[in-house]
């Protein structure tokens, strides 16, 4: 149960520390920030959500993308093998990666049941270009330890924003993950095949039922 339950939070939590509002430039605020906005528009719509999960999908689209790097993301997702694939095969990777976003973050955060998180105090970024933001989930179950999740922050050198980039859940990064997992496929099978295991993960129903699918390699 355990294990469900961090796969759950982790992906509830990825895209809710990439949303922050761009006027507040400190992490540790963007953090806070975002994910009191999230929880509350779910928390609005429960009723429309339960009857069609559905909705998520524009949740996800309008609330919480346009604050997702979605390409940096994508790239370090693949690694070296990002390097060894063409202009035209990045720019439909990119769109797969995309569309496979939206479905793995509005699955996850269909599963939402009432998880309550504390962010940790806010620290000094001065002169610091990456910076990682702790944040305890608090499960109902009090028998339960609050599991940690360390959230990544990068500090765009030209705008000055700063992006979240990965989360590490429990010790275990998401980037690390999808490079390991991702990167068998490309090598066994190529990027089109990659590429069309995004498609068909993006492509399915949000089921509050189902736990989180992963992309694997076909054995």
């Amino acid at each position: 149960m355990l294990k469900k339950f961090i796969v759950i939070v982790t992906l509830i939590f990825a895209p809710i520390v990439m949303a922050g509002e761009k006027n507040f430039e400190d992490p540790y605020q963007k953090t806070k920030i975002a994910a009191e906005k999230i929880f509350n528009a779910i928390n609005q719509q429960s009723a429309q959500i339960k009857s069609n999960p559905e909705i998520l999908r524009d949740v996800v689209k309008s609330d919480l993308l346009p604050y997702v790097h979605v390409k940096y993301a994508a790239a370090l997702s693949l690694g070296d093998n990002y390097k060894n694939i063409n202009k035209d095969e990045r720019d439909a990777y990119f769109s797969a990666f995309e569309r496979y976003l939206i479905q793995a973050f509005a699955q996850a955060l269909s599963m939402y049941n009432g998880q309550s998180y504390q962010v940790e105090s806010d620290k000094d970024v001065t002169g610091k270009n990456i910076v990682s933001v702790r944040v305890l989930l608090i499960n109902p179950d009090k028998s339960q330890q609050p599991i940690r999740l360390d959230f990544q922050w990068r500090k765009n050198t030209a705008t000055g924003e700063w992006q979240a980039y990965d989360m590490v859940a429990e010790g275990v990064s998401m980037i690390t993950t999808k490079q390991s997992e991702w990167s068998t496929i490309v090598r066994q099978q190529g990027i089109k095949s990659l590429i069309a295991q995004l498609q068909s993960q993006a492509s399915q129903k949000i089921d509050p039922s189902a736990i989180p699918n992963k992309t694997t390699a076909s054995k």
